[in-house]
């Protein structure tokens, strides 16, 4: 299902065009903010933008990076970001096939966020997953030492297909079918999705690793 599309989307784009990056090059992402040598993280697919605009509220310390495919999607995200002032906060505007293996260096991003990404239902569609193996890793060569990845769903299938994947080649140290009865459910910061599964009485599952 397509977003329906924003009324006067590309002046609200144009607006916005400070935190939109366009054309980095491998390694120059980190150029983008004040100071390169400041941690990075990055939402894969951030929707609406609650998730990684209150992050970066609340990690003034750290510089984000949220990507979105949908223009119609991220313009709310972008115009979130604006109208809170975050100057650590970033935003891409692609598919994150195509840019992921192009724009970043290895040991480039300290911690990635993948929220209630598409499931993919169907079998032949498995490789089109987020949480893919040949994903999976991908994240892991561009993650920092010690680096993270932190996934969260709603959809059970994808939950059990993610953790066969992620013990296949990136061992999980945290795993649950319930995050908000789990010992990290105080610090867990709601997406627009989550919020909604949630208040219908939805589990949470959630999936986290170090490289």
């Amino acid at each position: 299902m397509r977003p329906r599309k924003k009324p006067n989307l590309i002046p609200r784009l144009e607006a916005c065009k400070g935190l939109l990056l366009e054309g980095k090059e491998a390694g120059e992402i980190g150029k983008a903010f004040p100071d390169a040598s400041v941690p990075l993280h990055m939402e894969i697919g951030c929707g609406k933008g609650g998730f990684i605009c209150e992050k970066a509220r609340q990690m003034p310390e750290i510089h984000f990076l949220a990507m979105e495919r949908e223009a119609n999607v991220i313009i709310s995200a972008l115009e979130m970001a604006q109208t809170m002032g975050l100057s650590n906060l970033r935003f891409l505007l692609g598919d994150a096939d195509d840019l992921l293996k192009i724009l970043f260096q290895p040991g480039e991003i300290a911690c990635f966020y993948i929220n209630f990404c598409d499931p993919w239902p169907k079998k032949r569609h498995a490789k089109r997953r987020l949480t893919h193996r040949s994903r999976l890793t991908l994240y892991q060569e561009l993650l920092a030492p010690a680096g993270e990845l932190h996934f969260k769903t709603d959809n059970q299938g994808l939950y059990e297909f993610s953790l066969e994947e992620f013990q296949a080649v990136f061992p999980p140290y945290f795993t649950t079918c319930d995050l908000h009865n789990s010992e990290y459910a105080p610090g867990n910061i709601m997406t627009e999705y989550e919020h909604r599964f949630s208040d219908l009485g939805q589990p949470i599952y959630s999936i986290r690793a170090q490289k």
